[in-house]
């Protein structure tokens, strides 16, 4: 063992009269061991958070989708056949979006309504997983009439929230309302459909639970009177992350009039809020750590003053002054990696059980602390990534070197025969 860590180690034992050095350093491992811990917990949680949030967006909506800049695609078969052979590219889809009104006896509300394809959108998306009612074949098999003398009315499937607030159970009939009608001498007449409700959703996003109905690919072509277009294709890829570089790739293959775009850009604002925030809470926790650098290099100085003659006497047996300057480095060292040491396994311990935590605080205070109705939510997210982990530590650690820098200097350049005169 080197003398430099060999005294080092020393200086961090406590003696009886170096006992309020004793409880600073304890308290400046603590404060790094809490400020470690509490940025593993808080960027465990954030990006559970987050990935649960892109899970539901990129189980509702597509990978990537292709549109056109006026008008729909008309021949959408063949333009299936020419995306499906893009290299990475797993599923195709076509779809229909409008923008509609659902009436039901004094209820109404606006939404998105979406003509999908039931044979092949379940490639594409996960809508057919998300139903909490009905099958989404129900949008293509007609269903029958609860009375002979009814009218048949094609189905359509509603969200869990959009059906609580318009008062609506599997079964029932709602009118569909599109505002781009007919014209007439009168001017321009909605157009409105009546349709029954044959199954329920939840994605677990109160947007999309509130605000999207679906109806067959056939009777939105018929209902908004497109004939035999659609409005775009959705694909699903096999790396979600690398959609950029698919979506250049498809733009220059199709040309204008189409384009396409990927989920990070139609849900860019979402996502760059989330980035941005986590950045902003790892650097708001960091200033925990930096608090107890600062403990760090008081306890230097400290030890610094105590230890005079040792010092002097150090130097005056041969020790250099960059040998002063290393062991008061490696005792400062010692301290932060004691810290981070404890507090990565703290935090681990709690981010990996955080759940289980969360629900004994809520049974012993009585207070709900994490409100499924609230977040829609089944479970608390929490996940642990391994480079968040490691950017915490090796942050703690400079941290915590650089706190050490001048204390320790000041201590090598502390001269041996002032240190004895009055000894």
């Amino acid at each position: 063992m080197p003398y430099e860590l060999f005294i080092g180690l020393r200086y961090l034992k406590a003696k009886r009269k170096s006992t309020f050095i004793s409880i600073i350093t304890f308290i400046s491992t603590a404060g790094v061991a809490l400020g470690v811990l509490a940025l593993i917990v808080v960027l465990a949680v954030m990006t559970g958070f987050e990935e649960d949030l892109k899970e539901k967006i990129l189980g509702t909506n597509a990978h990537i989708v292709v549109l056109k800049s006026s008008g729909g695609i008309e021949d959408y078969h063949a333009m299936m056949e020419r995306l499906s052979a893009v290299k990475g590219v797993k599923a195709v889809t076509p779809f229909i979006y409008s923008q509609v009104m659902l009436s039901s006896g004094g209820n109404v509300s606006g939404v998105v309504l979406r003509g999908v394809d039931p044979a092949t959108d379940p490639q594409v998306t996960n809508l057919s997983r998300s139903l909490v009612d009905g099958k989404l074949t129900d949008l293509t098999t007609v269903p029958a009439p609860l009375a002979s003398a009814e009218p048949v009315r094609p189905g359509i499937i509603i969200g869990k929230e959009l059906a609580r607030s318009l008062n609506l159970y599997v079964g029932d009939t709602l009118n569909v309302i599109s505002p781009l009608g007919n014209i007439t001498p009168l001017g321009m007449v909605p157009k409105m459909k009546q349709f029954r409700v044959v199954g329920l959703f939840n994605t677990g996003m109160f947007e999309y639970d509130s605000t999207l109905a679906y109806v067959g690919l056939g009777e939105a072509q018929e209902f908004l009177s497109m004939g035999k277009a659609v409005t775009g294709i959705q694909l699903r890829v096999a790396d979600v992350y690398h959609t950029g570089e698919m979506v250049r790739e498809i733009n220059r293959d199709l040309g204008f009039p189409y384009y396409a775009r990927d989920w990070m850009q139609m849900n860019k604002n979402i996502l760059f809020a989330l980035k941005t925030e986590k950045m902003v809470m790892f650097i708001i926790l960091t200033l925990i750590v930096l608090v107890a650098a600062f403990g760090i290099a008081s306890t230097l100085f400290m030890v610094v003053m105590e230890k005079t003659k040792d010092i002097a006497i150090l130097k005056s047996m041969g020790a250099t002054g960059r040998s002063i300057m290393k062991i008061f480095v490696l005792e400062g060292l010692i301290i932060g990696i004691s810290g981070t040491a404890i507090g990565v396994i703290g935090g681990l311990l709690v981010a990996l059980n955080l759940e289980p935590i969360v629900g004994v605080i809520q049974r012993v205070t009585g207070f709900e602390l994490f409100s499924k109705d609230v977040y829609y939510l089944d479970h608390f997210p929490s996940q642990v990534v391994p480079s968040d982990v490691l950017l915490i530590s090796v942050t703690a650690v400079i941290i915590s070197l650089v706190a050490t820098l001048y204390p320790s200097w000041q201590a090598s350049r502390l001269p041996p025969a002032e240190a004895l005169r009055y000894e």
